[in-house]
């Protein structure tokens, strides 16, 4: 008597390959919006009270 299993659908590898990779939006990370906000607020200061010397 042969035993025959159910064969599983095959598995998509570009899904394996995009988790592992972090895929997602193609949108600046907080952390580098945070900091270009902080540097932009920096400048302005600097612009308007130049430092004295």
């Amino acid at each position: 008597m042969k035993i025959s299993l159910p064969t599983t659908k095959p598995r998509n590898p570009l899904v394996a390959a995009a988790l592992r990779r972090n895929a997602g939006s193609h949108r600046p990370s907080n952390a580098s919006q945070r900091q270009r906000a902080a540097l932009a607020l920096k400048r302005e200061l600097r612009h308007e009270h130049p430092p004295h010397v």
